[in-house]
């Protein structure tokens, strides 16, 4: 009697490179990734539209150098008094009441420092003026 050879199992496949590629990919990943402190809130930063446009009365120009400009008045002194006549020949003619003044919409260069920006707002406030809009350019 001749009994015929069981039937072979074909051998299973190894799972050993499969966990090894998921090892390498969690090493990968934990490697290249930043860690950081999570935001205190969720901040939504403006965006300029289309549609967006400064408007008021009063340009105050304001170069890399810092050096200010109110229509023809160039110099930190001559421009900050020239708009403040102008803006108190405005209020005179036409009454400004305090919870809305003109606003005022500034030019500044790009390259401007941002510690020369701030310290003209004081200056900004003194001359009477509450809102101050800074004018970007679109991306």
């Amino acid at each position: 009697m001749q009994f015929s050879a069981p039937p072979r199992r074909q051998p299973t496949e190894s799972i050993v490179p499969m966990i090894n590629v998921v090892f390498l990919l969690l090493i990968f990943f934990l490697m290249s990734a930043q860690i950081a402190p999570p935001e205190p809130f969720d901040v939504e930063p403006p965006v300029m539209d289309e549609t967006d446009s400064a408007e008021g009365e009063f340009r105050l120009y304001m170069d890399a150098d810092g050096q200010l400009g109110y229509l023809d008045a160039v110099g930190e002194v001559a421009a900050l008094a020239a708009l403040t006549a102008a803006r108190e020949s405005y209020c005179a003619a036409e009454p400004c009441p305090e919870d809305t003044p003109p606003p005022l919409i500034l030019h500044a260069d790009a390259k401007l420092d941002a510690a020369r920006l701030a310290a003209l707002m004081p200056k900004l406030g003194a001359a009477g003026f509450r809102a101050v809009q800074l004018v970007t350019a679109k991306q």
